[in-house]
């Protein structure tokens, strides 16, 4: 079998979970060839898993400070290179063609008449999930903006939906709990990120952020640029993480038993409604905006336990190779068997 598969870029997590479903197909003998769009090209890191990969511009949504900015999102987008890129993609010598909210492939995929199957959180919103903020035109993008023929959600809850648990790195699951919170918040400010984190000296912080061109050392703070196998390794050593709202992150941390405080997007539903979901499922903290006093508190909150989930994309890869693609009855039922949660999470 040999399939194309196309992943959103503009978040790490989508550019995570993807590499766990290259390793697991490689593991099987399927060929596969990346497309990536959303992200310039120079800024992609940590990407040898995916061989001789394609980019593109595609589309992406342009924040600052925090909040997604709609006036910037709608000058930087590029249509016609858009769809230029969806008429000039040939995927004729393809059997299949994943997706992962990429919408260059998806819509090149509809054009040709190809099998296309999206794996995605995003598919998540297409049942009866928990939702926060979300506008008519928020739905509208969701279901419209990488349209396939076959569907999977991820989530951290069925909610008696036919979704499945998130993919998350399936590495080595011991941890330590070393004397450091690890904080990613690529969305926020790095000045005022740092500026509060230094109003609690006695604690120290590792801090990854997109802006940061070289390692240093801010008083308690321990400042990184972004590095697969570096924050993998401080992600299974610290004692919390503080991130934004997105998915694979916080999906990960919990499996490795890390507790949580999560700083929302503002204006993004999809970070808004993941945050305040698990918040109202007992395993995580929010707090609205990068503070001083929320960061206080939730370091003194008890330790996390680990969620326990399987391994999502192995059982992916063996139900692709099935063929019946159509039907997910199964899979959902069997991984949802393997999941565990800590005594104190609580159901919607």
């Amino acid at each position: 079998m040999k399939i194309f598969y196309g992943v959103q870029g503009t978040g790490n997590g989508h550019i995570a979970r993807a590499r766990e479903m290259a390793n697991s197909l490689k593991e099987k003998g399927v060929q596969v060839d990346f497309l990536f769009s959303g992200r310039e090209e120079s800024k992609y890191f940590s990407m040898d898993d995916f061989g001789d990969y394609q980019t593109r511009r595609g589309l992406t949504f342009i924040s600052k400070n925090g909040k997604v900015d709609y006036r910037d999102t709608a000058t930087k987008n590029n249509i016609f290179r858009f769809f230029k890129d969806i008429e000039q993609l040939d995927l004729s010598g393809y059997d299949l063609v994943l997706n992962d909210f990429e919408p260059v492939s998806a819509w090149s995929a509809r054009r040709q008449g190809k099998t296309s199957i999206s794996i995605s959180h995003q598919n998540a919103f297409r049942y009866q999930v928990p939702l926060k903020g979300a506008s008519w035109l928020d739905k509208v993008i969701m279901h419209k903006f990488a349209p396939a023929e076959h569907y999977i959600g991820l989530h951290w809850y069925h909610f008696d939906q036919p979704i499945l648990p998130p993919i998350i790195h399936k590495g080595e699951l011991v941890t330590q709990s070393c004397n450091f919170f690890l904080v990613y918040l690529p969305f926020e400010d790095l000045s005022n990120t740092l500026r509060v984190l230094h109003g609690i000296p006695d604690q120290r912080f590792i801090c990854y952020h997109p802006d940061v061109t070289h390692n240093h050392e801010l008083n308690n703070v321990e400042v990184r640029s972004l590095s697969h196998v570096y924050f993998q390794t401080h992600l299974r050593q610290c004692r919390g993480v503080i991130a934004n709202g997105g998915f694979e992150l916080p999906s990960e941390a919990l499996a490795l038993g890390k507790k949580l405080l999560l700083k929302p997007l503002n204006g993004q539903f999809e970070q808004m409604s993941n945050v305040a979901t698990l918040e109202c499922l007992g395993l995580a903290s929010m707090m609205k905006r990068v503070d001083l006093v929320a960061i206080r508190e939730w370091i003194s909150e008890e330790p996390a336990e680990k969620v326990v989930y399987p391994d999502v994309a192995q059982e992916i890869a063996n139900w692709l190779l099935q063929g019946d693609w159509g039907n997910t009855k199964e899979l959902h039922s069997s991984l949802w068997q393997q999941v565990s949660f800590p005594s104190y999470a609580t159901f919607l």
